[in-house]
């Protein structure tokens, strides 16, 4: 069985499950507008992305760890980060 190891980010009011950019969409996986985005990595939103995610990654086989990263003093800085958004599909029309 594969194993993947995430790392859980809170602060004193919310969490995010941080992934990798690409393995979040090599599993198909949109998240809400509630997850954020930085660089390569995306921090899903607690309540309802990450736990999208790791249901697909153990259906798929893959055993998940999580990593607890806790900020209780003060708010974290993934709420600075940009809101996650798809990135634009290119419709490519082939002209005959």
């Amino acid at each position: 069985m594969k194993k993947i190891t995430l790392t859980h980010l809170s602060d004193s009011g919310h969490g995010w499950l941080k992934i990798d950019r690409q393995l979040l969409s090599a599993l198909g996986i949109v998240p809400s507008c509630y997850s954020y985005q930085r660089k390569n990595s995306v921090y899903l939103e607690e309540d309802c992305d990450a736990p999208r995610v790791i249901n697909e990654l153990e259906r798929i086989g893959v055993s998940v760890t999580i990593k607890e990263k806790c900020s209780k003093n003060k708010l974290s800085k993934i709420r600075s980060y940009e809101s996650y958004h798809a990135q634009p599909i290119m419709l490519v029309r082939s002209c005959q």
